[in-house]
């Protein structure tokens, strides 16, 4: 048996705000960059491409509906051709790509929180879409569903993903650990705008390190950070945006081992690439102390069930139509066993 080793980046930076190509354009050179580096794998924030709702935060939901408007039109599908630079980046270089991006479905009024997992070949092998928008972003995205809850098994190892909040989420992390999960990534927006006394640096910290120590695997967390940029667009609505949105210890992203424990020295809200040395075999001695999924579990006490079925919107019935169902995805509902 081939117990994987390699090299990871992961990614600290502002996108080029709600602008597509010119954010994909800076991936695709982060890409080329980590490639000569030597990376296999690169991790990008939470939806990169191209912008994250600050305005929800800082403005009321009158103010900020023109944002919405400027967001959809700077959303993308995965198979759109202003992907396919970083599609052929991640061939021409030989490296995995997990980045986030704002993903248009069907509705004017449907805009997903998505994380693409693009492999070596260049191949969109899967994407993730966040299962619950926390608090104001709630007045943005539409909900995912548990059909994107997937761990993918690549060259490199089994790759799992989740965005920002619901790394909180222990059912969630735990879908993806009982699939095998050995390289976790968890990236993130910069939020300065939370309550005083919530240091999300530390609040990123905290969960990667209890999903590392739990499932006893790497996570590699990717944050974003506010550019000035940013600041500048939002301040033509609210003029103290550059207060608002400047706080220190709001943006975290390194590397987490198999023991819980941060690998070397993080990126605080500073922009960068960072790298580290993944070797899964380390993963096996931790379990030998808490498999919680294995001999450190009783799955005759527990029993999660997730439901992987893709959300239906419309079923026709009657005549031929019975087979013609509306939304995303036409196969019959069903349920998987987490044990």
């Amino acid at each position: 048996m081939e117990f994987k080793k390699f090299k990871a980046a992961t990614v600290q930076a502002a996108p080029v705000f709600m602008d597509v190509e010119k954010t994909i354009a800076k991936a695709v050179s982060m890409v080329q960059e980590a490639g000569r580096n030597g990376a296999r794998l690169i991790a990008f924030p939470e939806v990169f491409v191209a912008g994250y709702p600050y305005w929800n935060w800082i403005m009321t939901p009158v103010q900020g509906s023109k944002w919405y408007e400027i967001l959809y039109k700077n959303s993308l599908r995965p198979e759109d051709a202003a992907m396919q630079p970083l599609y052929d980046a991640a061939r021409e270089n030989g490296i995995h790509i997990v980045i986030g991006i704002n993903e248009r479905g069907d509705s004017y009024g449907e805009i997903y929180n998505t994380n693409l997992i693009i492999d070596d070949r260049g191949s969109l092998i899967g994407r993730h879409r966040k299962l619950v928008p926390t608090w104001a972003e709630k007045l943005t995205w539409t909900g995912g569903d548990g059909s994107s809850l997937k761990v993918y098994h690549t060259e490199i190892g089994p790759i799992g993903t989740l965005a920002c909040g619901e790394n909180t989420n222990t059912l969630a992390r735990f879908t993806l650990l009982s699939q095998g999960e050995l390289i976790h990534i968890a990236n993130y927006i910069s939020l300065p705008v939370a309550p005083p006394d919530y240091d999300m640096a530390e609040a990123i910290k905290i969960r990667a390190c209890a999903h590392s120590f739990e499932g006893k695997l790497f996570t590699i967390v990717s944050c974003s950070t506010i550019s000035q940029e940013i600041k500048d667009a939002l301040r033509q609505d609210v003029p103290g945006a550059d207060e608002l949105l400047t706080r220190k210890s709001s943006a975290f992203s390194g590397f987490i081992g198999p023991n819980g424990a941060v690998m070397g020295e993080p990126l605080i809200d500073t922009e960068g690439i960072l790298y580290a040395e993944i070797d899964l075999a380390k993963c096996i001695q931790p379990k030998q102390m808490h498999d919680i999924l294995g001999h450190y579990n009783r799955f005759d006490i527990f029993d999660l069930r997730v439901n992987i079925a893709p959300t239906r919107k419309i079923t026709f019935t009657g005549g031929e139509a019975e087979n013609q169902d509306s939304g995303n995805s036409s196969s019959p509902h069903s349920n998987t066993s987490g044990k």
